[in-house]
């Protein structure tokens, strides 16, 4: 299969599976994951119409992005990897979407740096449902909190959660327990599921899904 007809693919299943889970046509996003993938690999998914993107490094985005947004006007770019707080300043003047503010020093950085540049990307809190020491988020029960904090004592906006789940488990329980914890925080979006498991979280109610292999194809 071309790159072209992967991602008809994958959005036909996102259909299929919004469909199946009674939901609106169109109520999930689609965001490619293009990580690793040189401009000239992510040209042809920009021209078969994909406007949302995922990366997971700042640094590796601003060595294509900043000249793929000048070409095509209307790209909105998701950064879905760990940030760290002296990356802060780059992230906000390039992504339009953090979904990884995960502990109070990134969110005291990101805070600042809107300050600094009078910028506002959509943040997301990253959560760690399964709980693994080696892996970005914050603790399911320490989550409304977080938000609260967020909100109340730096005056960000939290739109959304996000999370990965643990490779070798059922994903339903932690989508599950991200929509349970979304409700508690007052937030709309839903971050969650990829190339192995997005018809999954559609039915447990993502709002984007992240997906870069079905797309791209291998690494």
């Amino acid at each position: 299969m071309t790159v072209e007809e992967r991602l008809q693919d994958v959005k036909d299943k996102i259909t299929k599976a919004e469909a199946y889970a009674k939901r609106a046509a169109a109520s999930v996003t689609l965001v490619a994951v293009s990580k690793t993938f040189e401009a000239d690999a992510i040209r042809p998914v920009i021209a078969a119409g994909q406007r949302v993107f995922g990366e997971n490094r700042v640094q590796e985005s601003q060595s294509k992005w900043p000249e793929l947004k000048a070409e095509t006007p209307g790209i909105e770019l998701h950064l879905i990897g760990p940030l760290q707080s002296n990356k802060a300043a780059d992230a906000i003047a390039l992504f339009d979407v953090i979904e990884t503010v995960d502990r109070e020093k990134i969110a005291r950085a990101l805070a600042e740096e809107m300050g600094k540049q009078g910028k506002r990307p959509k943040l997301y809190v990253q959560v760690n449902t399964g709980l693994e020491p080696q892996k970005a988020g914050i603790a399911p029960k320490e989550t409304a909190a977080f938000v609260a904090f967020c909100r109340k004592d730096l005056g960000l906006t939290i739109e959304g959660l996000m999370c990965i789940p643990p490779a070798d488990e059922n994903p339903g329980p932690h989508f599950a327990l991200l929509a349970k914890l979304a409700k508690e925080c007052g937030v709309e979006k839903l971050s969650m599921g990829m190339s192995g498991d997005f018809e999954t979280a559609v039915e447990f109610g993502a709002t984007s899904v992240r997906v870069g292999s079905a797309v791209f194809g291998a690494r």
